[in-house]
């Protein structure tokens, strides 16, 4: 194709100029194009296609669009639009484009807003978040109208799930709602989202790291692995073939036994201990098992964030008639862990007052990185802002040992020497 006859450069800023005003207007005429200090050749080239006087060494060329209008279409045949498209790039109707951008917008957002989930405050909260932190807005510059539907599709499925219903691998979900088994794989985009909700959710903090998202989909009952996930486990007998002996039998001698979502699914137990502890740290437990053997009471720890394993034994755990009592580390992470087995399990909160952080607080802990709130003793949260330090488990670990003795007990083991 040969060169437009205005694609020259002597009409190159004069063009420009009029693109900018054009633009501006919505691709309407109106209004002027302005050459500020013209080239001879400049001046020259314009006042051929006007068919006026433009003399060398003007200080500006000024002209009209509509008479710039007039006199290309009468030397070209076009419009100075088309010549303006046909040269390129297309113009930009930033009021068209404003009235599509509204449109994909609702498109993008309507199922989200049917979904039977509107009813719950966690996921208003979330739409409107999304909605807000240009997550939509993201969405709907790429013209992707598909990736909050699904995200929609996802939560409710995993909404409907109870804590005894059967795991729900990873992929298997994936595939129900979108077909691509790899689509919730670990920042995948659908990923995000989908957890940016059940952080949401679940109050869980959303950090980008593997053993948060773990524990995010492992909330909700979803598993990438069963096996993987697990509980640590002292001093809690049970009832059942198979797994309900050997934590029995675990329980009599006095060592810790890790339990697998699979053998809790294959092999359920019943548990009638009327109280549970929990911990987030396996050394308090080791040092349980190491001084207190089979007078420790039934003990879990949930290595850092509660599996789904754990979920699933604190639920047969409460089926069975018994309450835990939660401890964890005094920083961000164990009190909004501590929040969410509070609310999801009915656990109270076992040496998580004020009284028992400021007890041990020292200036020579870690730095505190906030806190969150602590609706089983506001104090604490206050506490924790004024002293602005972790306190983590085993520094209490004496205090949470005395509460785990049961009778007959041994004497508890003097504290190793730090040296």
């Amino acid at each position: 194709m040969s060169p437009h006859p205005l694609g020259r450069p002597d009409y190159a800023r004069l063009l420009e100029s009029a693109r900018r005003t054009l633009e501006r207007r919505n691709a309407e005429l109106g209004g002027r194009a302005t050459v500020p200090a013209p080239t001879d050749a400049e001046c020259a080239a314009v006042s051929g296609l006007l068919g006026s006087d433009h003399l060398p060494g003007a200080k500006s060329i000024v002209v009209s669009l509509d008479r710039l209008d007039t006199s290309v279409r009468r030397a070209t045949g076009q419009g100075l639009i088309e010549i303006l498209e046909t040269i390129g790039p297309p113009l930009r109707r930033p009021r068209d484009e404003e009235g599509e951008r509204r449109r994909l917008r609702e498109e993008i957002l309507a199922p989200a807003r049917d979904s039977p989930l509107n009813d719950a405050d966690w996921y208003r909260t979330w739409l409107e978040r999304i909605s807000g932190n240009g997550t939509v807005t993201k969405l709907v510059n790429r013209g992707d109208t598909d990736r909050l539907c699904r995200a929609v599709r996802i939560l409710e499925v995993v909404d409907a799930r109870t804590d005894t219903a059967p795991p729900l691998p990873l992929p298997s979900l994936a595939a129900t709602a979108t077909g691509d088994t790899k689509a919730l794989e670990h920042r995948t985009p659908l990923a995000t989202l989908v957890l940016s909700a059940l952080a949401e959710r679940t109050g869980l903090p959303r950090t980008d790291t593997a053993e948060a998202t773990r524990a995010l989909w492992e909330a909700h009952g979803v598993v990438g692995d069963d096996l993987a996930s697990r509980v640590l486990v002292l001093g809690l007998p049970a009832e059942g073939a198979g797994l309900g002996e050997w934590l029995t039998d675990a329980a009599a001698r006095g060592v810790p036994f890790q339990v697998t979502l699979h053998q809790l699914v294959t092999l359920p137990i019943t548990v009638t201990a009327p109280v549970v502890f929990v911990c987030e740290n396996p050394a308090v437990l080791r040092r349980a098992a190491d001084g207190l053997g089979a007078a420790c009471a039934p003990l879990l720890c949930t290595e850092g964030w509660p599996s789904a394993a754990f979920h699933r034994l604190a639920a047969a755990i409460r089926a069975g008639g018994g309450r835990l009592r939660y401890h964890g580390d005094f920083d961000a992470a164990g009190i909004a862990m501590a929040r969410y087995a509070i609310d999801r399990h009915g656990a109270s909160p076992w040496r998580m007052s004020a009284a028992d952080y400021t007890a041990h607080v020292d200036d020579a802990f870690p730095a505190l990185t906030g806190a969150g709130p602590t609706p089983w003793d506001p104090e604490l949260a206050r506490a924790m802002t004024r002293h602005g330090r972790a306190v983590h488990e085993e520094s209490v670990d004496d205090d949470l040992l005395r509460d785990l003795v049961r009778d007959p007990a041994p004497a508890l083991p003097a504290p190793e020497d730090a040296t």
